[in-house]
Formats: structure tokens, sequence, C-alpha cells
């Protein structure tokens, strides 16, 4: 097999491997060639063949087993955000908003008439443009703001990586990390360099510590940091800004997703002389996971590659999805509704925390649509005997970057749920930690 296996750099070894794999004479399970054999055979050095095979792992596309080798991925489902698909569980594990607390669009679509928009006009429409500039200035001490719209969050942190990165690059991620953010750079082929997060944000050693590795971008989080809640402080979003002071071309995104329902006031890592940098703000969380649209301000010379990556594809978001969208954030009643929203999902979060403390088991809440729950046990232990009782629930390994030890979080989705099933719920996780207490005995005992 290894005279298969073509190509000269990094990139061309892996795109010979992934064209292998495409035509099915590499199939999942098969064994690569050992890095030393491969590297002789194509008279390449070793550490080419080592980047190569890093650049297949990152994509998910191979596995390294120690000394089973590396070997062709096995194709499974990676966890996404939302419903559990074919599950007659209760799923607590969503990380929806609640459907009833989402704005009704029917009273402002009558204000979206207008004439149509053609090629080559502006691609923000004129009223959301002033609204947002006002929106995205405030709180970030950037001078020179440029403003983008994109079909969502996940679509602007895509293509500001890609304007700025090439494959195999280096980007901070915060750990334990959202999801779509672990599949962007996966997908992107990008090296994933971990930074731990407490509970006032990204830690000032770990982003030092990512820095020193390389990194060519830093996404983060300064609000209801998902799955934890943790919120940036301005003590510590002083201290992080001081340690990228010297790195003012790294580029920063910060994905400010919980935005107008956040409890939490707004820390930015964005210093006024930082060169590269973009601030993500989506409606998502308040007008509805199907409103796709994002704000991005950021820097000129960003915002204008940013640009040139929409210009391949949807040049614009639609004129029409901007025009409801700023119907609904200029509404009085809906900006009314959207802070009671934010408030009933930091009520229902602390209620149902105080639930588990009466059960015994104890738990901060941060700020988000999540709880990020404690356990003196692993997750997936706890995980499946909450389904033996009927609530699918989200382990924490899901969402973790580095380390083999198994997570003992929980990520729950419980502001949707009554007081019953709150009740219920908070009783039976107490119970599935007990279970799995008492498996774990046996199992040291046996």
């Amino acid at each position: 097999m290894t005279s298969d296996i073509r190509g000269r750099s990094a990139t061309e070894i892996a795109d010979s491997v992934r064209a292998l794999i495409e035509r099915s004479r590499l199939r999942a399970g098969d064994a690569l060639p050992p890095v030393r054999s491969l590297a002789d055979e194509l008279g390449v050095n070793r550490n080419t063949v080592v980047a190569a095979y890093r650049q297949l792992t990152q994509a998910g596309v191979v596995v390294t087993r120690g000394r089973g080798g590396t070997r062709v991925a096995e194709l499974s489902p990676v966890a996404q955000e939302g419903f559990a698909a074919d599950s007659v569980l209760r799923d607590v594990g969503t990380g929806n908003p609640d459907p009833d607390l989402i704005p009704d669009i029917a009273p402002a679509l009558a204000s979206m008439a207008g004439r149509p928009v053609l090629y080559g006009e502006p691609v923000i429409d004129p009223a959301l443009e002033g609204w947002a500039r006002d929106w995205m200035s405030d709180g970030l001490a950037a001078e020179d703001l440029r403003l983008t719209i994109t079909s969502g969050a996940a679509d602007a942190v895509e293509r500001l990586l890609a304007q700025a990165l090439t494959r195999d690059d280096a980007v901070a991620l915060e750990d334990p990390c959202f999801l779509t953010s672990i599949h962007t750079v996966r997908i992107g082929g990008y090296r994933p360099v971990p930074v731990p997060v407490d509970d006032e944000g990204m830690t000032v050693t770990g982003l030092r510590a990512a820095l020193e590795q390389g990194v060519r971008a830093v996404v983060h989080t300064p609000r209801a940091q998902n799955p934890t809640g943790a919120s940036l402080s301005a003590g510590r979003a002083a201290l992080l800004r001081d340690v990228l002071r010297d790195h003012p071309y790294v580029l920063v995104i910060e994905d400010d997703h919980f935005s107008m329902l956040s409890q939490q006031p707004f820390h930015s890592l964005i210093s006024p002389d930082h060169r590269r940098w973009a601030l993500v703000r989506s409606v998502s969380k308040f007008l509805g996971p199907d409103m796709c649209l994002a704000v991005t301000a950021s820097d000129p010379e960003t915002a204008e590659r940013l640009a040139m990556r929409l210009t391949p594809g949807t040049t614009w978001v639609s004129h029409l999805l901007q025009r409801l969208t700023h119907a609904l954030v200029t509404d009085a009643a809906t900006a009314a509704s959207i802070r009671r929203a934010g408030a009933h999902y930091a009520a229902r979060n602390e209620a149902f925390l105080a639930r588990l403390r009466a059960h015994g088991l104890d738990a901060d809440a941060g700020d988000g649509l999540n709880l990020w729950i404690p356990l003196p046990v692993p997750a997936r232990a706890v995980s499946e005997q909450l389904m033996r009782r009927g609530w699918l629930a989200r382990p924490g390994d899901e969402f973790v970057l580095a380390g083999d030890e198994p997570s003992h979080r929980l990520r729950l989705t419980v502001h949707d749920l009554d007081d019953a099933a709150a009740g219920q719920l908070a009783a039976d996780l107490a119970a599935a930690v007990a279970a799995a207490r008492g498996r774990a005995r046996v199992r040291e005992v046996g």
C-alpha cells in the first residue's frame, strides 16, 4: 500500500491519502504506513509525513492509536447542537432557546415592503447598518470599525478563519469548547490549541501558552461561554489584553452569541491598538435559530478579506431578512420581550440548581441557556443512568479538547421544563449519580 501514496509536501501526501479513501482503496480501519517507511519510500523528511498525518488526524480522516499505528477513521456521527434525532427520551441537552420566548415576527413582516435589491448594490441594508453600528460599538474600544453581515455566527467564524489561516495553522480554542467551533476548526484542517476556561473566562496562563505555540487566531466567548456559562470579568479581560499586546496581528474573534439575553456586562479582549480582530453577534438566540443573520464588526483589513470570502458564494444576506431583523430589534415591545426572556433563562436555571442542592448536588449558575453540572463520578456513567430514567443529557466529554480523563461534567438545558419536570429531573439526576457510584464500587471490589 505504501507505493499507492504519493506526494512531496505534507499537503500533497494528505490529499493522496484522502483520494485513496474516496476511491475505497483505503477503508475504515486500514493502517497507514509507518512514518519512517513512508518517508523512505517517498524520499521526504520524516517530519513531512508527520505533518501530513497530523493534517489528516485534525480533519478526522485518520486516528492515531499509539503502538497500533495510524488508521483510517470509522465514519461516525459527531455531536451537534439541537434535538437528538429518533429518541423517545426527554432531551435535556438541546442547547435551544425556548420557542415560546422567541418574538412573533408576524407584526414586523408588514413593515418590510420595499423595492427589490439588485446586483451591485450595497450589501448591508442602510437601516440595519445604522442600528448595528451603535450595537456593535457599545463596549468595544476599537477606533476604526467596519461592519459585515453573514448568515449566522458560525458562518462568520468559518469565513474569518479561512481568510486568515491555511491548513495546519494553530487556533486557540476554549476548553471545554462550543461544539460548532470544534467542528469548524476540524473541517478547516486547522490545529486546535486548547486554552482552559474557569469562572472568569479564558485563563491567562492558557492564552500565554497558546501564543507561545504560535497560534494565528484566538476564538473566545466573552459572555455565557458554551458549555460552562462563564463570562469574562473586567479584571481577567485586562490581563488577557496585556498578554495579547505583544501579538497585535493574531486574529482575535469574539463570539458574543448571547448578547442581548446576557445578564452579564460585556468585556472585550480587543484593545484599541490590536490590528486583527472581529466581534461577532448573531440574532439566533433571541430572535430564533431560523433567523440566520449575524453582524461582524472588525478592523478594515479583516472586513475587506471577509467580504472577499463572501463573493464566491452568497454575496450578501437577504435584505428581506435584514429588514425583518431591523424591524424586530428596533421595536420596543420586542426589546422588552427579549429582556424578559433573558431574565427567565437565568431564573429557571437558578431554580433548578436550588432543587439539585436539595438533593446534595452543588453547582453554580453561569450565564446562558445551559447549566454545567459538576459530578462526583464520570459524566457518561451518569448520562447512561439518566437514559434508564427517561432523560437524554450531554456528557461533558463531547466538549473537551485536551486530556484523556473522562469528564465529570454534564451539560443540561432545563429552562423549558415546568416545575414538576424540573423536580423529577433533579431527583433522577441524584439517583443516577448514586447508581453510578454504586456500580463504580462494585467494579473496584471485583
